[in-house]
């Protein structure tokens, strides 16, 4: 069966993610069936696609029988014990827990209640894309499509091959995410994929920077906002995410990693998560939004201190992409494409390290790891070879 414009797509879970991809998929024509254990949940659904596809109408970017066309598009239905409502989807997209034996046990039924060319998709950040696959007999029918909230307005899908995916499959899906009007990127099969991967070290580093005195959230947010050119400094950006999703999602990263120091989460953002303060979701969390909070200090507005702060997140960050690309996670392009549309950094890493000069980099690296004597600033081998040499990514 090929994807064509009519096929219909299925989409297992209507929390915040799977109904904005049924949200993206039939503005994109296509009949959407998304299904649910929860009625209740499904009835949120609909009426949040309907909000989000209204305040189109009012910014004149939709009319309203457009939104009343996509609205007729999604049909929902429950998923207690069968998935038989999406016998005939060309394509099922699941977006449940993140839970791999969740998971693995959503896919053997899908593939039990799907036709055999039917191609079954996961959601997931982190998941290993081979370990659901092998709850499948048609392991090669299986892919990641990794879509980024919310996902109508993130660009960013980051397709992943396991083990077995038929590399065809993987550029139909990526020619069917183009014509949606998405940024494709195609990532290996490894712990974050590309975007939850390079991305630690915008929270770990800050973190650390803390841990050591060097300033406090508000000043580093600052120096990242004002500096560095972020649109979210990484404190104000982790009580937006949720200090607890944020904190989950760097401890799985250094647990698949085989616990890497580069990846070893803060116990200073685990105190946080243990207080429940998670962010804006729960009043307070680096900062306090509840009513009548007392303001926040103002931050140390010293450009010499900005910069040292912004030079050295930047630079792990850096390092980061190259082993990517050193590991051949994705290649250089796809990671500086995947950062500026997947978390709106200002420009790619990569382009960032032929900016400021490879070499530069690979010698800040260096004097961390010579001051701090950890392997947690330890240079990419691609690095070290491209300053050894003169070169750079892009030339």
């Amino acid at each position: 069966m090929g994807l064509s414009a009519s096929t219909a797509i299925g989409i297992l879970g209507s929390g915040a993610m799977g109904s904005g991809i049924a949200q993206v998929a039939a503005a994109a024509g296509h009949p959407v069936v998304l299904g649910d254990l929860s009625e209740a949940a499904l009835a949120r659904a609909l009426a949040g696609i309907k909000k989000a596809l209204d305040r189109e109408v009012e910014k004149a970017r939709r009319t309203p029988a457009e939104v009343d066309a996509i609205m007729g598009r999604i049909r929902t239905g429950p998923t207690d014990g069968n998935y038989r409502l999406y016998e005939r989807c060309g394509l099922v997209v699941e977006a449940i827990v993140e839970d791999l034996s969740a998971k693995q046990q959503a896919f053997t039924t899908l593939e039990s209640s799907t036709g055999p060319d039917a191609v079954l998709a996961s959601n997931t950040s982190s998941l290993s894309i081979t370990a659901i696959a092998s709850a499948c007999r048609r392991p090669e029918r299986v892919l990641g499509m990794h879509f980024f909230n919310p996902a109508p307005v993130l660009p960013l899908v980051e397709l992943v091959g396991g083990y077995a995916t038929d590399p065809v499959l993987l550029q139909e899906i990526r020619s069917l995410v183009d014509r949606w009007g998405k940024t494709p990127v195609i990532a290996a099969d490894t712990p974050g994929f590309i975007v939850n991967r390079v991305a630690r070290p915008f929270y770990g580093e800050a973190l650390r920077l803390v841990e050591e005195g060097v300033a406090q959230p508000v000043t580093i947010d600052w120096a990242m906002r004002e500096l560095g050119g972020f649109r979210m400094g990484p404190f104000e950006l982790m009580d937006l995410i949720g200090n607890d999703i944020n904190y989950a999602v760097t401890r799985s990263v250094f647990e698949a990693f085989a616990y890497d120091p580069r990846y070893r989460p803060s116990l200073l953002q685990r105190r946080l998560v243990d207080a429940r303060l998670f962010g804006r979701k729960s009043g307070r969390g680096w900062y306090d939004y509840r009513d009548g909070a007392s303001p926040v200090a103002p931050p140390v507005t010293d450009e010499a201190l900005g910069h040292r702060i912004v030079d050295r997140i930047v630079a792990m960050l850096i390092n980061e992409a190259a082993d990517a690309v050193f590991l051949r996670i994705a290649s250089a392009a796809d990671i500086d494409l995947a950062m500026t549309k997947g978390v709106n950094y200002p420009r790619g890493l990569l382009l960032w390290a032929d900016q400021i000069g490879v070499a530069v980099v690979f010698e800040r690296l260096v004097a961390l790891q010579d001051e701090y004597g950890e392997d947690r600033y330890r240079p990419s081998a691609l690095l070290r070879r491209m300053a050894r040499e003169g070169r750079s990514f892009y030339s």
